[in-house]
């Protein structure tokens, strides 16, 4: 059965992680994406452990069900193949700065002119409208600009740490891939395209905002910044006799049967800690030590089959080797062993989400080699083998 996004078509001008995630989201639910690299590809192809070069680990797993077409747009030619294929796209999709893509000379009034429905999206760091854009934007300053290692130095008490994660990327990433799909349900009402912009810093900031604005949320503020549960050290893997263990005690009857576990259930009526969500808030800290004092009692399995009759959330803390072993990935297929046609065998992460009608499409097309579908994208565009062969001559795109 053919994937939600089937017949959509997505000329994907993006590099690294941000701009290539959001487009495999859409290319795992059927889109059609076709991935343009320069001659020297994707610089994430190089980042390692790799059988081949140009086919690395990270560049595997957020470039999988594309096509990958060479292009050097620095050429006139190999830049009139890609007003070709603009033709009959959908969405065309970039994450290098505004002004690197007027110099090309592929702006949104251009693509327009040649094609009225395209999509014009653009995913870079900060907004057009404001005084920082075009500065240059990473994962790593847009978490800084954002709070996060401010966020995290609150709740550890340590220094500031980025989060281990490329977090901005792939939030931006998700918010890219809905903003376009809005821009294709828009389409489909008025007939004409439009461009989508979505800033990294704006993106990170409302997230970041939505739980700490806090009090400051009012005006006057009725409070400092900051939702206390997030910050306070006491939130955090607890340590038992035999490793950690994550739970959350949350709501009034996870703290009254908590409360009941360790034999003091009159503490819930009597202490007024814990009278309300906003009492229990207040002094997060303290009853979360609570609970660390607890774990520290009884091995993980133990308090995972006593929390487990209680109703109450827990989890075991996985690292990324156990995490890779998980019953419920494996069963679920988020985690399969597939044969890539040159890497061989390798696990392959799959789609979390799932349609009963419209299934997504997780290994149809492995991560492809660079230059992989350079002939068949520009034959599908109208190009001959003439023309074809005077790009490869030029070194505008290679096969």
């Amino acid at each position: 059965m053919a994937g939600a996004l089937s017949g959509l078509r997505v000329l994907d001008l993006t590099s690294v992680l941000m701009g290539p995630f959001a487009t495999q989201l859409m290319a795992d639910m059927g889109a059609d994406v076709i991935k343009i690299e320069s001659p020297a590809g994707d610089t994430v192809r190089g980042i390692g452990p790799m059988r081949h070069a140009g086919m690395g680990s990270i560049f595997l797993h957020v470039n999988r069900n594309k096509r990958s077409l060479v292009l050097d747009l620095k050429i006139p030619e190999g830049l009139s193949a890609f007003f070709k294929l603009v033709e009959s796209a959908d969405v065309v999709v970039y994450n290098i700065r505004p002004q690197a893509m007027q110099r090309l000379g592929i702006d949104y009034e251009r693509l327009k002119a040649i094609n009225p429905r395209i999509i014009y999206a653009g995913l870079y760091g900060y907004s057009e409208k404001g005084p920082y854009a075009g500065k240059p934007a990473y994962d790593d300053l847009i978490q800084g600009a954002a709070a996060v290692p401010s966020l995290m130095s609150r709740a550890s008490g340590g220094e500031p740490r980025y989060v281990p994660l490329t977090l901005a990327d792939r939030t931006v990433g998700l918010m890219a891939a809905n903003a376009i799909l809005a821009a294709v349900i828009a389409r489909y009402q008025t007939g004409m395209g439009q461009a989508v912009e979505v800033p990294m810093f704006e993106t990170m900031a409302q997230y970041v905002l939505g739980e700490h604005m806090a009090g400051a949320s009012f005006e006057p503020a009725l409070g400092d910044t900051g939702y206390p549960r997030l910050l306070v050290q006491e939130r955090r893997p607890y340590p038992t006799r035999d490793g950690h263990l994550c739970v959350l005690i949350y709501t009034d009857r996870h703290w009254e049967k908590f409360l009941g576990l360790l034999g003091q259930a009159h503490l819930f009526e009597q202490d007024p800690r814990f009278a309300s969500i906003g009492t229990r808030t207040r002094h997060i800290n303290d009853l979360y030590r609570m609970v660390a004092q607890a774990m520290a009692t009884q091995t993980t399995a133990v308090w995972m089959d006593r929390l487990n009759q209680a109703d109450i959330p827990c989890m075991p803390m996985h690292d990324v080797d156990s995490l890779l072993q998980d019953p419920h990935l494996r069963a679920v297929g988020m985690l399969q062993k597939v044969e890539h046609p040159t890497e061989g065998p390798m696990h392959e992460i799959g789609v979390p989400v799932s349609f009963s009608g419209t299934p997504a499409l997780p290994i149809q097309k492995p991560a492809p080699q660079l230059g992989q579908h350079s002939a068949e994208v520009l034959r599908e565009a109208g190009l001959t083998e003439a023309g074809i062969q005077t790009l490869q001559k030029l070194g505008a795109t290679r096969p």
